[in-house]
């Protein structure tokens, strides 16, 4: 079948929740990503920035293939290495202290609220706790996980979703500030908002959420689902501060491919939280996406991924810097490391953008309507932000005709 007729029988058999681009993805090696038809693509997306390291990397694949023949599942009442190794190289990377690995990102955000509600109520002896989140958030797409997304357009049709949430400004401490009361038991917000339209939190603005935070015994929720595992130039977004959360969620790169997300904790809260039978999974945390885990943390340490980084994104950064300059279609240019964004004047649609772009070889997603948004794999060369550059050059000129 040609591409035309998988997508007619996609949209025939698939519930249509997705607004998807008429491709269909077929292989993919180092950045580029071909369809059933042949075409090839420059991928700046990464599947959402899942794909950190690419695609076709042999010695990740290897490690999948060499586990699928060992076990793939065994439940957690038992123990298996892969994970076990796997846990211990996730907690070097993040300095926390205990892991809880889940099947997505929005079952870690879950997880990460649940264990803030327990530990206050085995602090407080009682529940009916609050918690602050951020307007413009994103956190996923389950009950709880929409409760604490700041999108009202997202929320509206589940309404009512989880009591007890407050939204503050985004990057504005006083408006944190003035949704505090006692019966606040933590803050979850982005360390860097990607839905929400690319906006890393401000240096002041973090650290003076994490310093109310300490001085009130609220728990720090850190989400890093979109934002870590390499993207900032440090293995996690909030490295970059002089903060450290007190709960921490990791998914996408983290299995760069592989179904997997994570919550982290240190002792402090692991030890008043979550006990045996208050939390669970049955998939979560198998030998196979162990073994996925495992392989990407290995290569992200031995070859360096965020001092990588930390070089291209300069380049990177400059390249799209002259993107803004030389087209007034351009309004702003923001973001940290390789998670960028340029935000169209109100009358340029970013999607128009992005499907001229796939016409023309080039994948871009948005962040609202009028962000797009560049989450290329990890492993990018200088050649290929030239690439995006000349295309991207060439479809703005175009549109301001």
């Amino acid at each position: 079948m040609n591409s035309t007729e998988y997508i007619k029988h996609a949209k025939e058999d698939l519930l249509h929740t997705y607004n998807r681009y008429p491709v269909v993805l077929e292989s993919g090696k180092g950045v580029y990503l071909s369809d059933t038809d042949g075409k090839k693509y420059l991928d700046f997306a990464a599947g959402i920035g899942v794909c950190a390291l690419g695609y076709g990397n042999e010695e990740y694949s290897q490690a999948l293939k060499e586990q699928i023949d060992k076990l793939l599942h065994t439940s957690n009442l038992y123990y298996n290495r892969p994970v076990i190794k796997a846990a211990e190289l996730l907690k070097k990377a993040s300095g926390m202290d205990r892991v809880f690995f889940t099947n997505s990102g929005a079952e870690a955000v879950e997880g990460a609220i649940k264990a803030a509600k327990k530990y206050a109520y085995t602090r407080d002896g009682h529940a009916d706790f609050e918690i602050i989140a951020m307007k413009n958030s994103f956190h996923g797409r389950s009950v709880g996980a929409l409760s604490v997304t700041g999108n009202e357009h997202y929320r509206e049709a589940f309404l009512p979703l989880m009591g007890g949430v407050r939204f503050a400004e985004f990057n504005r401490f006083k408006s944190v500030e003035e949704q505090v009361t006692d019966k606040t038991c933590a803050i979850i917000l982005e360390t860097i908002q990607g839905e929400g339209g690319v906006y890393p939190a401000e240096k002041e603005f973090l650290e003076g959420v994490a310093e109310l935070c300490g001085k009130k015994d609220i728990l720090l929720i850190l989400d890093e689902i979109q934002c870590g595992m390499g993207r900032s130039g440090e293995m996690f977004a909030w490295q970059n501060y002089n903060v450290k959360p007190d709960i921490m969620v990791a998914a996408k790169a983290l299995g760069c491919g592989v179904p997997v997300g994570a919550f982290l904790m240190t002792e402090r809260v692991a030890e008043k939280s979550l006990a045996p039978g208050d939390h669970g999974t049955t998939y979560g945390g198998n030998p196979f996406v162990g073994a996925a885990v495992l392989k990407v943390l290995e290569i992200m340490e031995r070859d360096h991924i965020t001092e990588h980084v930390k070089e291209i994104s300069g380049y990177l950064w400059n390249r799209l810097e002259e993107l803004k300059k030389k087209h007034t279609c351009v309004a702003d240019h923001r973001g940290m490391g390789l998670m960028q964004g340029l935000q169209l004047q109100a009358d340029t649609a970013a999607g128009d953008v992005s499907k001229k772009a796939l016409e023309h070889g080039l994948i871009l997603i948005t962040a609202g309507s009028n962000v797009l948004r560049f989450l290329p794999p990890l492993v990018i060369e200088k050649e290929h932000a030239d690439e995006m550059y000349g295309i991207l050059d060439e479809i703005l000129s175009e549109m301001e005709k």
